[in-house]
């Protein structure tokens, strides 16, 4: 194949891909918002790309129309990149500037024009337009290094302003090297098409990706992973050597490689373009791409890194750790409060919340949800964003995300892949679109918090252990108290003939020792944890039954309302009586007599939900937040030891149910136990 053949192949095609790089600049124009020069001075590089195989078939003899041609293109940018600098950096340039510019352009192509009219060809077009290609490639660097200069924050524009800038520079090597040949270079005059084609290419991607005039950074730089793979690049460089090589040795003898080069070249920027256009996920992925390497951070993460640690080991108090976990990830993100879920059993209960209206205390999730799964998969939830990638899992939020409008995102709380719980966040007065650099330092975050108060949890269990380690010595010493009792009482029993004389007395003290006797074995066989759990399926109606006649003796008597028969639990029997009689001595110690508690179920699903009400003091919310189920907490001063409670959620978290407490002072308290049914 001839020479003339493969460059006819070589620009048509940079033709084309310049043409898709021009309708793609006029497709986004709002939203980029150039000045108009700027798409048409797209156009004529397009239609002047063209005209070189136009002319070479049309009219091969009419070197001056190329000359006005070549002219006009480099016209074009020089004003468009003059009125875009203006235009998009709201300043004026310098008069002698701008106007020596349009002075300038405006002589060549007057000068073009006569050249054409007068009919001159050969070595004098040659000439001339290898000193016009000079002078005009550095007067273009000079317009882009302008324009890169003062856009400061307009990342497409930057994008676009380099890779003019390699078409220019290849054009002042391209007419420099031919100054010295006093010709132009044929093989350097194909890679000008293929330097347009790469460069097209680039800028109609960043064209699909970049469309958003977003204030960010757009300082550039290398990342690390890019600086790395420079030893992979120069491997790739060493292998495309070698296939120049043998390109050589084939049009040595006889044939020639460009026609393929070129018509692959082309095939690969339009598929490319075409992949672009039809896939979000390709363009996001660009996007994250171009943005993640080329561009300066967003955050300084070393200075973001040594504020979250030094907030998280800023000395605290238990009941503040929670607390401060969320306002440590609010404060990063600019958000107003939040809420903070922890794993507990089975579930995922709320455990605080800042500046949250809503009382979150209900919204309990079960670890098995696709919503949790998710969460574990590190996916960060954007119940409200816009963005189709943000949202593309938002079906598997639960229901009780729609009642918390103003929840932003909720990220998860990882833990060596295991998921310690997750956070909710509120809007933020600044509401930019998240980003990668967004996800990227959530994720971070996320993982340290989750460390952060995985830490606590090991304290506060550690701690609890040695508590239960100093109330185990306490209950050999109870248990011995106790088996002294236990003799003295039988003493008296025995004892208690002497009086048989007095039937009344001795039945009466005879009962009373007995029942005595009776419940403190029972108490020994438990503290000393000698029987095993006993599961089984009964109605939870019965458990109910038999925890109010535990209670009988004590006022106001519990009223149970309707309960079906049929909802069953699967449990230890005495181990579950044992959870709502706590819950309704309780609420006898805090009411009047002359008050009521009032018991009611509602089944949702698999889920039976048991309500305790009363009318009695209440309980302020901090209180039950810090202090109501810790063990060795409690208000009754000589009455209790405080692990009433501890036990009940405890036992009841382990059944895969919850205990949630709605109170306030002087209002009564209203208590839900939910457990699974069979």
């Amino acid at each position: 194949m001839e020479f003339s053949t493969v460059t006819q192949i070589a620009f048509a095609s940079a033709a084309l891909l310049f043409f898709i790089f021009s309708l793609t600049l006029i497709f986004y124009s709002k939203r980029i918002q150039l000045h108009w020069s700027f798409y048409l001075a797209a156009l004529i590089h397009a239609g002047w790309l063209a005209s070189i195989p136009v002319t070479s078939l049309l009219a091969p003899s009419t070197p001056g129309s190329l000359f006005c041609i070549e002219t006009l293109h480099y016209a074009a940018w020089i004003y468009a990149l003059v009125r875009n600098t203006e235009h998009l950096c709201s300043s004026k340039l310098p008069k002698l500037y701008k106007y020596g510019l349009y002075a300038v352009a405006i002589a060549a192509l007057l000068l073009a024009l006569a050249v054409d009219g007068m009919g001159y060809t050969g070595k004098h077009i040659d000439q001339l337009v290898i000193w016009q290609g000079i002078l005009f490639s550095i007067i273009s660097l000079l317009g882009v290094e302008q324009l890169y200069r003062n856009v400061l924050n307009y990342r497409l524009v930057k994008l676009l302003c380099l890779n003019l800038a390699f078409i220019f520079i290849f054009d002042a090597y391209l007419f420099s090297q031919s100054l010295f040949l006093y010709s132009l270079s044929a093989d350097l005059w194909q890679a000008r098409a293929a330097v347009a084609m790469a460069a097209s290419l680039f800028m109609t991607v960043g064209v699909v990706t970049l469309n958003q005039p977003a204030m960010q950074s757009a300082k550039l730089t290398l990342s690390r992973p890019i600086a790395f793979y420079t030893t992979s690049l120069t491997l790739a460089g060493a292998l495309l050597t070698l296939l120049a090589i043998a390109g050589y040795y084939v049009e040595l003898h006889g044939g020639s490689w460009g026609t393929v080069i070129y018509t692959l070249l082309l095939a690969t920027g339009l598929i490319s373009i075409t992949v672009v256009f039809s896939s979000n996920t390709t363009r996001e992925r660009l996007k994250v791409l171009i943005n993640k390497h080329l561009f300066s951070h967003k955050y300084d993460y070393r200075a973001e890194w040594l504020r979250l640690i030094n907030q998280l080991s800023q000395p605290t108090t238990p009941d503040e750790i929670h607390t401060r976990a969320i306002n440590v990830v609010a404060d990063l993100f600019k958000s107003r409060g939040g809420a903070l879920w922890l794993r507990r059993g089975k579930v995922l209960v709320p455990v605080q919340q800042v500046n949250v209206v809503m009382d979150i205390s209900e919204m309990i999730e079960p670890e098995s949800t696709e919503f949790c799964l998710e969460l574990e998969q590190e996916w960060v939830f954007s119940p409200h964003s816009p963005s189709m990638a943000l949202a593309q899992h938002n079906e598997l939020l639960p229901e009780w995300v729609e009642h918390l409008a103003e929840v932003w995102l909720i990220l998860p709380l990882l833990n060596e892949n295991s998921l310690v719980g997750f956070m909710a966040l509120t809007e933020p007065q600044d509401k930019a679109m998240l980003n990668w650099e967004d996800l990227d330092l959530i994720k971070t975050v996320g993982r340290q918090v989750a460390s952060y108060l995985e830490r606590h949890e090991q304290s506060e269990l550690l701690a609890e252990s040695r508590q239960f380690d100093a109330f185990n010595k306490l209950a050999a010493y109870v248990m011995h108290d106790l088996k002294n009792l236990i003799a003295q009482q039988s003493l008296v029993v025995k004892n208690a003939e002497k009086h048989k004389d007095n039937p009344a007395f001795v039945e009466d003290a005879m009962n009373t020792i007995n029942n005595s006797v009776v419940r403190m074995k029972n108490l020994l066989r438990k503290l000393q944890h000698n029987e095993p759990e006993e599961i089984t399926v009964f109605p939870v109606k019965q458990v109910l039954i038999e925890a109010i006649r535990r209670c009988q003796k004590s006022k106001p008597t519990p009223t149970l309302r309707t309960l079906s028969d049929d909802w069953k639990a699967k449990a230890d029997f005495d181990s579950l009586v044992m959870v709502f009689t706590h819950i309704i001595q309780n609420a006898q110690d805090a009411t009047h007599e002359d008050g009521y508690i009032d018991i009611e179920g509602d089944i949702e699903g698999k889920i039976l939900a048991i309500s305790i009400e009363d009318n009695g003091s209440g309980m302020t919310l901090d209180f039950i937040q810090s202090r109501l189920f810790k063990p060795f907490e409690t208000t009754k001063t000589g009455k209790g030891m405080g692990i009433g409670m501890y036990q009940a959620r405890e036992y009841t978290q382990s059944l895969g149910g919850n205990i949630a407490v709605e109170s306030s002072p002087g209002e009564g308290t209203t208590f839900i136990i939910t457990v699974p049914v069979v």
